[in-house]
């Protein structure tokens, strides 16, 4: 049992960093070269909210001083707006600029073509759900320890 746990960390960690080479990959088809793989990320998980820095983090996969610095580059290149929160001082909140709205719009459609390659690789929507199901009993147990701290 112990190989097998250790197997899906290491396909856990594989797998976050070739889909971060798919996204770069896409961008690059996109022609968009003013953000990385991981901004594009951030830009996508935001949407149409209007979430602090905090809320961002707990939503996304990052480490906090990384989403501060993305998200400073985001607002330098105009596809994030940052104001200051009316009911905390302390708390910014980010929202998507037209131009980052327009980019989610592209990216949504280069997602939804990956997803149709995906059906045409033999792959049932029966094996992503079991996939999707056993990746989140994983985080509910790896949450589960970091609570017991």
């Amino acid at each position: 049992m112990k190989d097998q746990y250790l197997n899906i960390v290491s396909s856990v960690e594989r797998l976050h960093r070739l889909f971060l080479d798919v996204v770069r990959t896409e961008l690059d088809r996109l022609g968009v070269h003013d953000i990385n793989n991981v901004q594009a990320l951030v830009l996508y998980h935001l949407g149409r909210a209007h979430l602090t820095v905090s809320e961002l983090t707990n939503r996304g996969y990052y480490l906090g001083s990384n989403v501060s610095y993305n998200l400073k580059k985001m607002i330098e290149r105009g596809y994030i707006e940052q104001t200051v929160s009316v009911h905390d001082r302390r708390a910014s909140i980010v929202k998507l600029t037209a131009k980052g709205l327009e980019f989610i719009k592209k990216f949504d459609t280069a997602l939804n073509r990956q997803v149709t390659l995906l059906t045409g690789q033999d792959m049932a929507s029966a094996d992503v759900e079991h996939g999707t199901g056993l990746l989140r009993r994983v985080e509910a147990f790896w949450s589960s320890l970091v609570m017991r701290r």
